[in-house]
């Protein structure tokens, strides 16, 4: 099969799709954008998080044909040809370390932050319950999600 859709703003075609096909395998080795990462490949770890229709998703979940004629927005689409400022406040945390989970939590911050600029502890601890790190312990990965929202200076 065939899928047309918008992938980071721009019109996008993968031929030869077959129907199993995961929207994940499509981004990464049909249109090479690796960003989103493959994982637990069952929806748990949050590692291949992406915006479908606006709306952040599993890739590895939703199979590609679901994404036909919809927009499609990846980790590296968040940035207006730089990168975005969720992004800035990981490296400047530290909050990477294998960078395997980066993304989807990237992901998982961008949209938390467009729902709520200013969340509570517990709604940042909330809106990443959904993406596991092996690496960081998460403090660092807390501290950025502080640092992007303008609140660096709490714990």
């Amino acid at each position: 099969m065939r899928i047309d859709c918008v992938v980071n703003g721009e019109p996008r075609r993968a031929d030869d799709v077959w129907a199993g096909e995961s929207l994940l395998h499509v981004l990464r080795e049909r249109l090479g954008l690796p960003g989103a990462k493959n994982a637990c490949e069952q929806g748990e770890c949050g590692s291949c998080t992406v915006y479908l229709d606006g709306k952040p998703v599993c890739a590895c979940l939703v199979p590609a044909g679901q994404a036909r004629g919809r927009e499609v927005v990846t980790v590296e689409g968040l940035g207006d040809g730089d990168l975005h400022p969720v992004q800035r406040a990981f490296i400047a945390a530290g909050a990477v370390q294998c960078g395997f989970c980066t993304p989807g939590l990237i992901v998982a911050v961008h949209d938390l932050l467009a729902r709520t600029p200013s969340p509570a502890e517990e709604e940042i601890r909330e809106a990443l319950a959904g993406n596991l790190c092996r690496c960081t312990g998460y403090e660092k990965i807390l501290t950025a999600v502080r640092l992007a929202a303008g609140r660096e200076h709490e714990s």
